[in-house]
């Protein structure tokens, strides 16, 4: 009997713990087909089905964010082996034309990723990029005038189990990095 009281009270207690975190967005990931760092082609909606990812947007010859923002998804990486987090993380290039499978891969092992649990997307439009970006991030996406740069996101996104993006935060930001720990625990 005591048993089963301490399993009630346990059980209540577990209901009164919320699961929800404060989100600021809600977009589903559009349907995409892409290549790996592996070149190994995947469609991406159907790859974010069953698990929480990370997502942001990059390009190898960037001069400005996204050496730093994938510094902090490196860091990001760690933090989840660390926690015991099992969340994917996804790097889309914003230059597709310019970031070809080897390209991407050779920027990617400066950082050294677990190709388990992160990967590096391209081999898709650049139309389908912009698209990627305005309709599942929220975000806009240009390449500038006269330059090899581009204008994009510099957000992480995180995706739910069931396609949807529900959270933007600061990629630059190395403590935005504690708050995604932060959300993911409280989801698990």
């Amino acid at each position: 009997m005591k048993r089963i009281v301490t399993f009630l009270v346990l059980l209540i207690l577990a209901g009164c713990v919320s699961s929800d975190i404060k989100t600021n967005m809600s977009r589903d990931i559009i349907e995409l087909s892409a290549t790996n760092q592996h070149g190994e082609k995947i469609n991406i909606q159907e790859e974010v089905q069953g698990e929480y990812w990370v997502a942001n947007m990059i390009f190898t010859s960037c001069t400005t964010v996204c050496p730093p923002m994938t510094g902090n998804m490196a860091r990001l990486q760690n933090e989840l082996d660390d926690e015991g987090l099992n969340t994917k993380l996804a790097s889309f290039s914003v230059d597709p034309e310019t970031d070809d499978v080897q390209t991407l891969k050779d920027f990617a092992d400066d950082y050294n990723p677990d190709y388990d649990r992160w990967s590096f997307f391209t081999g898709y439009s650049f139309e389908k990029a912009k698209e990627l970006s305005i309709k599942s991030f929220q975000s806009p996406l240009e390449k500038l005038e006269n330059s090899n740069q581009f204008a994009h996101a510099t957000g992480f996104f995180l995706i739910t189990p069931e396609g949807k993006v529900v959270k933007n935060y600061k990629g630059t930001n190395v403590e935005a990095m504690d708050k995604i720990i932060k959300d993911l625990e409280q989801l698990n």
